[in-house]
């Protein structure tokens, strides 16, 4: 919860200003991804109000905009493929149909929400911290192409008078910030394109061109409980999307806080934020919204025209839902236009330009690691995208460490030393008998594992094997180094093993 004591005159005043202009970028952001759902526009809107809301009170990061999204939306789709299955084969009426989707959409949400509370709850956050940096870089650079692309739409059927606008609006975001930072400058761009447009009154495509707002005005969300909440039967049948959606949210949310951490010098906290979406997730299931989580966009809008504190966050919520009910006339006034350009500048600035240079340093695997990641991103979605980033991470770091190295030499008394370096696990055990020369070694060894790890079953099962191996020689073998953990689940080689003051004390990765 923010503390409004600790804020300065000028923090509240950039808090509140950066949140107003974010108000306004999120009516055509959840109008458009309401429509991607299959679901009434005011569906996305109370989710954009709900959700932000409450992840600015109690998130893990402040400042972090959170809303309906593209990536959640898009699972929406194939669940509302299976519910209009379903009621076409019981003849039910148009608007069933709409009601029936709607109403399991709104089941899923608050299954997905519960998931993603038990995943914080378990402190399952951080294993955020396991996606590589190339897969950070390609995950932000596949969004910013994803939100530059997504404006395109809006150009359709449309004359010169848009392009003209979209690009004043940039030139306005771009110069603007050279001059003054007091006011931001996308709210500046929506005030003056707006006024210009009217009093001009340009041919231009207008809000109210994508949806009539005035027809939400008052409307305020309103609690119900979702229709099949207590149906075992739709509870499987939304579970597989609930499931995607709440990890699709996470995934989305906590690598949005860790870029928003890298731009403020702050850590927020993943397992705090994943609670705080699931809440917000399970109110909206109760409210008439659907699923959403963090916004990248948005909350890099709100980062970069001064917006840092939880106040900006949740001025943004409850300035949208005051737009919306009370002032939804002025909203139709605003052009598309001015949406638009600024959604170009956020995608300008979001993406990260400077892995331009680094690529062709940085080693093979990570560059192929970005590429990938920024490919799928824009291809498929997020979830599949990091996914695979972090698999092919992991691969290409299993191989590079696929091999575990001895130092050998022979003391006085001819007991011949294995010096190992490196770790044993599943990818290195395969190679780790070819650092022995059994046949030809004396009849006292030793192998030292001060430099190296046991790190799961295959390297136990690896050392059982290489003692085996010399007991069949009859040769005389010690092993040093070992945790008590690691000596515990040996079975050949735990009679080898000695005790020395300085063994180190890891766990090994074994199902006991």
């Amino acid at each position: 919860m923010f503390d409004l004591k600790k804020y300065s005159n000028g923090n509240i005043k950039n808090d509140v200003l950066s949140g107003l202009v974010v108000a306004v970028a999120l009516v055509p952001e959840a109008i458009a991804f309401s429509f991607i759902a299959g679901v009434s526009p005011v569906v996305g809107l109370y989710t954009a109000f709900i959700l932000g809301l409450i992840t600015s009170l109690i998130g893990g990061k402040a400042g972090m905009v959170s809303g309906a999204t593209g990536a959640v939306a898009i699972v929406f789709v194939g669940l509302g493929l299976e519910v209009t299955t379903l009621f076409q084969a019981q003849g039910a009426s148009k608007d069933a149909l709409a009601m029936g989707v709607l109403n399991y959409i709104l089941l899923a949400t608050v299954v997905a929400g519960l998931i993603q509370i038990g995943i914080g709850a378990l402190k399952l956050g951080k294993f955020i911290r396991l996606v590589p940096t190339p897969a950070i870089h390609g995950f932000v650079n596949g969004l910013a192409i994803v939100i530059a692309t997504a404006q395109f739409k809006f150009f359709d059927g449309q004359g010169y008078m848009m392009y003209i606008l979209v690009l004043i609006t940039m030139f306005i975001m771009y110069i603007l910030p050279k001059y003054t930072k007091a006011v931001p400058a996308g709210l500046v761009a929506i005030i003056f394109v707006t006024l210009g447009v009217y009093l001009t009154n340009a041919d231009t495509l207008l809000l109210s061109g994508l949806d009539d707002m005035s027809k939400y005005a008052g409307q305020l969300p309103t609690f119900g409980v979702p229709y099949y909440l207590f149906s075992l039967d739709a509870i499987v049948l939304v579970l597989p999307f609930a499931v995607i959606v709440a990890l699709v949210g996470i995934i989305e949310s906590l690598l949005t806080l860790s870029v928003l951490d890298e731009l403020s010098n702050t850590r927020g906290s993943a397992n705090k934020e994943c609670i705080a979406q699931g809440t917000g997730n399970i109110t909206c299931g109760f409210f008439g919204g659907m699923a959403g989580c963090a916004m990248i966009g948005q909350s890099i809008i709100n980062y970069t025209s001064g917006g840092i504190g939880r106040l900006s966050s949740f001025v943004a919520a409850v300035g949208l839902i005051i737009l919306v009910v009370s002032m939804s006339g002025v909203l139709n006034t605003i052009p598309v236009a001015v949406l638009v350009g600024i959604m170009f500048m956020v995608s300008i600035g979001t993406f990260e330009w400077s892995s331009f240079s680094r690529i062709s340093r940085m080693p093979k695997t990570d560059a192929f690691v970005m590429v990938t990641v920024t490919l799928i991103t824009v291809v498929e979605d997020l979830a599949i995208a990091v996914i695979a980033g972090v698999i092919i991470s992991a691969l290409a770091f299993a191989w590079k460490h696929a091999k575990i190295f001895s130092r050998v030499h022979t003391e006085e008394d001819g007991t011949r030393v294995y010096e190992l370096d490196g770790p044993l696990f599943f990818g290195s055990a395969t190679t780790f008998a070819d650092n022995f020369d059994i046949p030809n070694d004396p009849s006292k060894v030793v192998i030292d594992f001060k430099d190296a790890r046991v790190m799961d079953a295959s390297g136990v099962e690896a050392v059982d094997a290489i003692t085996k191996k010399y007991e069949d020689a009859g040769k005389n073998l010690l092993l040093r180094h070992l945790s008590a953990d690691c000596k515990a689940i040996l079975k050949k080689a735990g009679p080898h093993c000695s005790y020395e003051e300085d063994d180190p004390t890891y766990k090994v990765a074994y199902n006991y």
